[in-house]
């Protein structure tokens, strides 16, 4: 199966909208942000947060918890937009994004954002941390199960592929690789700066148990969660073929809007265009 199977879902329902609108509140709040990178990851933290993961907002470092790591760190705009909608934290936080007095910064940090699982962004360390989980959980034998979440240039780091060995090597069936496959990373597209494919033969060769899907078809994507694990004795690898920058025409699938900073009224107002009024 190649990732021509998989046409991008043609419309967003209004809780998807809804998310996005809270990015675009944070990228307001600092005046900056990975705009394609955190617009992908919508409905995979969708889904994980309103169907499979197994937590207490109230309780974030509750031990029998289930773990979510957003290794690409610079997507963090897409947790912070699903933590503070199901009450980790106030969502009048997003608007001191990447500001001093603020608890939001333009990467994740563990211990002081509630909810945020391991601090991340430099890219290729947050799969290594999940395999660390995963084992912790078989040796203390709790059932809690290791979400990881990376994007596709930063598996380019050695260090991923390290830690896929030692996860197929001891068949951690409790953890689960997510790749936000959108084909496009800070400097350009993936085909052209490292080509991936075969990404999921790659991934098989690890010994993982291997599925791929429309990375913003909530419903698939639900589904194929609802089947983890893939395998009884094998770690699950999803590959999720994403847009980057889905639900803003103008940033979808463009390169230039990996990152950007000093937002033109006019370009927020496409956006408000695109996604509706912000919350």
């Amino acid at each position: 199966m190649t990732q021509a199977n998989f046409p991008t879902s043609t419309e967003l329902d209004d809780r998807s909208r809804y998310l996005r609108r809270l990015i675009v509140r944070g990228l307001i709040g600092g005046n900056r942000g990975h705009v394609g990178s955190s617009m992908s990851l919508v409905e995979i933290l969708r889904v994980l947060f309103d169907e499979v993961l197994r937590v207490r907002p109230a309780e974030p470092d509750w031990v029998g918890r289930d773990r979510c790591i957003l290794s690409k760190g610079h997507g963090c705009l897409a947790l912070y937009a699903i933590l503070a909608d199901k009450g980790f934290f106030d969502v009048s936080h997003l608007d001191k994004f990447c500001h001093v007095d603020g608890i939001l910064g333009g990467h994740p940090e563990r211990g002081k954002v509630p909810g945020v699982e391991a601090s991340t962004g430099a890219l290729g360390h947050g799969f290594s941390i999940g395999v660390g989980m995963a084992l912790a959980a078989r040796a203390q034998q709790r059932d809690s199960r290791v979400f990881v979440i990376m994007g596709d240039g930063e598996i380019n780091e050695g260090s991923v592929w390290e830690a896929a060995m030692c996860a197929g090597k001891h068949k951690l069936t409790n953890l689960t690789a997510m790749i936000d496959y959108n084909k496009i990373q800070s400097a350009g597209f993936t085909r052209d700066i490292q080509d991936l494919e075969p990404l999921l033969d790659k991934w098989r060769s690890f010994g993982f148990a291997v599925a791929e899907t429309d990375g913003h078809d909530v419903d698939g994507l639900s589904k194929l969660c609802g089947r983890l694990p893939l395998a009884n004795d094998k770690p699950a690898a999803i590959i999720c073929h994403t847009v980057k920058g889905r639900g803003i025409p103008f940033a979808e699938n463009n390169p230039k809007w990996h990152h950007h900073s000093r937002f033109k009224p006019a370009e927020l107002a496409a956006m408000d265009t695109a996604l509706g009024d912000r919350p």
